[in-house]
């Protein structure tokens, strides 16, 4: 499995899973594999309150459990998943601690990990059975709008003004720019406003906002790098959390917050299904039988991370649109990229720097890569030809995507309630396979890739 043979192709020829280029071109384009996953891994973790250093440390280390699990035959890194970004602001919302959600983001990892083992065995097709593009395309989209709130309230109002042109940059770099960079553009944003923020505290002073940790306006500099001149530039992670808990911590199990992250694990089946797919499509070569095992190994692995308290993992579109770019899709570059992040997370100062990124820069970014996750929704449907003339779609679906983002709450007990994400992806699942098939064909769309090499090469989770 760790024989590649050595191959030097001509310009425009690719390079298969199984073969590699000369170690230091391979060294290389590891590199750019890391680049491409580096702004949304650390990002997330940020915006869900776990340690960037050590989602970065555990990319590398997942990024190795998938393909070894996959038998180094679907080329695929594991980066920081959005798809519980949501979940993870409910929990919090409802007074849970960082162990409560790496706690029960493990049980969605260990979900995943089953279903996976499930489709390895009795094969991919039941999957668009139970999740057809429609309700797919609907639990992704109630997934994102969810997270407007968490936006408007705690990320946007600690610096407006940098919040807006860090968002403005972000579009501009994720549209404009050419080739890679675009693929990079929350990177790119991410510098950007970092830059900004140092320069308006060298210009303007000080900023009045108000502070994650407390509910008055405080005054104080956008950018302090007190823990970067304390942090070691070598050692494992450590410290605490903005909650108090350990970076490095055990999970803790609620059955209310289990259920919260559930319909994440529905957004990840969707999302591996679709990158094999274009894997496959780009690599001209049948992957069905690894799809279970890649459902599985983003399980397994999304599991390993939470019980050391470090953030999801799924596989990521950047780098299958550097793959596109380059047309390398050798696994040894994925293996230098995995080792390349490991030795990231080994350095607390890099996370400390990463840990001081201001707010109102946070705030321009996820204003953004919120409203990007809601509409890859939008992307499954359209791209599954989902018929909203037929009510099944229509009706089936709408009171889901309500219940969802609108945060409704269905008080089933005294201690256990449904709502948000949790109450509309079951609504949205029960109601639409209880009139599925009473109003003709075409009900939920066509069974088709959702996910395509030549779309798929943007910052989307």
């Amino acid at each position: 499995m760790f024989k590649w043979e050595v191959v030097d192709p001509a310009p425009g020829e690719p390079v298969a899973p199984h073969q590699r280029l000369a170690w230091g071109k391979t060294v290389g384009l590891g590199a750019q594999h890391v680049v491409a996953m580096f702004g949304a891994t650390f990002v997330f973790p940020l915006v869900m309150g776990l340690d960037p250093n050590l989602a970065i440390m555990f990319s590398g280390i997942c990024t190795v459990i998938f393909l070894l699990i996959c038998s180094n035959r679907v080329p695929s890194y594991l980066g920081t998943s959005a798809s519980f970004v949501a979940s993870v602001a409910a929990i919090r919302a409802q007074g849970g601690d960082s162990a409560d959600v790496t706690g029960a983001i493990m049980v969605g990892g260990i979900v995943l990990a089953l279903v996976g083992l499930v489709v390895h065995f009795a094969g991919a097709h039941w999957i668009h059975r139970i999740l057809p593009p429609a309700v797919t395309g609907a639990v992704v989209m109630l997934i994102g709008f969810n997270l407007a709130p968490v936006v408007a309230g705690i990320y946007w109002p600690q610096d407006q003004w940098i919040a807006l042109i860090t968002a403005a940059f972000m579009v501009f770099a994720a549209v404009m720019l050419p080739g890679f960079w675009s693929r990079i553009a929350v990177f790119l944003a991410l510098i950007f406003g970092y830059l900004l923020s140092w320069i308006a505290d060298a210009l303007f002073g000080s900023i009045n906002s108000v502070l994650p940790t407390g509910p008055d306006a405080v005054e104080h500099d956008r950018i302090s790098w007190a823990g970067v001149k304390a942090a070691d530039w070598i050692g494992f992670p450590s410290g605490t959390l903005g909650d108090g808990v350990s970076v490095v911590h055990g999970p803790s199990f609620s059955t209310t917050f289990i259920l919260l992250v559930l319909p994440g694990v529905i957004a990840l089946i969707a999302e591996n299904t679709g990158h094999v797919k274009a894997v496959a499509e780009m690599t001209k070569t049948d992957l069905d039988p690894y799809m279970g095992r890649a459902i599985g190994a983003d399980g397994v692995a999304t599991a390993l991370a939470s019980a050391f308290g470090g953030s999801p993992t799924t596989t990521y579109a950047e780098n299958i649109g550097v793959m596109g770019a380059t047309k390398v899709y050798s696994t040894a570059a994925y293996y230098v990229a995995a080792g390349v992040a490991i030795l990231l997370g080994l350095c607390p100062k890099f996370g400390a720097i990463v840990n001081a990124t201001p707010g109102g820069v946070l705030g321009g970014i996820t204003v953004v890569l919120y409203g990007m996750i809601g509409l890859v929704g939008a992307k499954i449907w359209v791209e599954n030809q989902v018929d909203f003339g037929n009510p099944v779609n229509m009706v089936g679906l709408a009171a889901g995507l309500i219940a969802g983002i609108g945060g409704v709450t269905l008080k089933i007990t005294n201690d256990f309630s449904l709502s948000g994400i949790a109450l509309g992806t079951i609504l949205v699942i029960v109601f639409f396979h209880m009139v599925n098939g009473r109003e003709g064909a075409g009900a939920g769309g066509v069974t088709r890739n959702l996910s395509h090499p030549e779309t798929d090469d943007k910052p989307l989770r």
